[in-house]
């Protein structure tokens, strides 16, 4: 069985994700960008990172079930902000090539049960949140202001890319803060590397819209660099990695961490070197490698957390 044209979107990676759910649900799905796991997988790492290194500073190993339960909150509100930002957006995805087949845009999904979808979807997400502590249920109901405002920021500046990395990093802060109930300067600063790794790497996937960005007038820094673009994302990269060290220095670990950061700064080198503005299935493929960079920095942080747990 294969998706026909009309139901399979242009960058879904994991059309057999779709399979899974009955036809009728598809356009559901798609909201939740079910078939395009990398959205939750990069909103869930840095609440790994944060919460590894939290763990990696108390010289213990991380809470495996705070790790279970960023899993499910990274599922459960990218698709609930992937559902707002299909009900906000359904004109401009009209007129953007890549974009007009989403199920409001096109509408196999009316606004109003968008609107009841987005709902269940945020529910699952509080009760997730309301299971860690009151710290941290205060600190992630702040991050949805922020995730309110993405949408509209690409309509009045051409750093959206800044916006959507406040909201995408802030698992840099709940990670240290449901571990400990408070947050402290490697908290802050791995948070800061979060943001210019998203602002980074989501540079490069918005190279695939910028023909059509152009014209409708959204704004991107992918359009901001321009012909730059190459050396713009290797400085949010060199700002990620100098705020990831920073964070290692103040968490005081031990060197199973920092080869982790060495492995992600590594691979941001290698993406820098491969970016090409013309070629959309290369930006694409390296937007989504940065699964792999994030995976990286989170193994390091774990393995020293083990090793320092074992007076290693």
């Amino acid at each position: 069985m294969t998706l026909r044209p009309a139901a399979a979107l242009p960058d879904t990676t994991a059309p057999w994700l779709l399979r899974m759910w009955p036809r009728r649900w598809w356009p559901y799905a798609q909201l939740a960008r079910i078939d395009r796991p990398i959205g939750w997988q990069l909103l869930l790492l840095p609440c790994w990172w944060s919460a590894s290194l939290a763990a990696d500073a108390a010289r213990t190993m991380p809470n495996a079930l705070h790790l279970l339960l960023f899993l499910v909150g990274a599922i459960a509100m990218r698709g609930a902000g992937s559902t707002f930002n299909d009900i906000v957006d359904r004109d401009l995805d009209r007129r953007v090539e890549r974009t007009q087949g989403r199920p409001v845009a096109s509408g196999r999904v009316s606004v109003t049960r968008a609107l009841v979808f987005l709902a269940g979807q945020a529910l699952v997400g509080a009760l997730v949140l309301f299971s860690l502590n009151r710290f941290s249920i205060a600190l992630g109901l702040v991050s949805l202001l922020i995730v309110a405002l993405y949408p509209f920021a690409k309509r009045v500046t051409n750093w959206p890319q800044a916006v959507l990395g406040l909201a995408f990093a802030y698992g840099g802060l709940m990670g240290w803060a449901a571990f400990y109930g408070s947050l402290a300067v490697p908290a802050f600063l791995l948070y800061g590397a979060a943001i210019f790794w998203t602002m980074g790497y989501d540079t490069i996937y918005a190279l695939q819209d910028t023909r059509d960005d152009a014209v409708v007038g959204i704004g991107s820094t992918a359009l901001y660099f321009g012909d730059r673009v190459r050396g713009g994302v290797a400085a949010l990269y060199a700002v990620a990695v100098g705020c990831g060290t920073a964070a290692l220095v103040t968490g005081r670990v031990g060197p199973a961490a920092y080869l982790g950061l060495a492995g992600f700064a590594a691979h941001c080198v290698w993406q820098v070197f491969r970016i090409d503005a013309a070629d959309t299935t290369r930006s694409l493929a390296l937007f989504r490698s940065n699964r792999l960079a994030g995976t990286i920095l989170f193994l390091g942080l774990t393995l020293d957390a083990l090793l320092r747990s074992q007076g290693v």
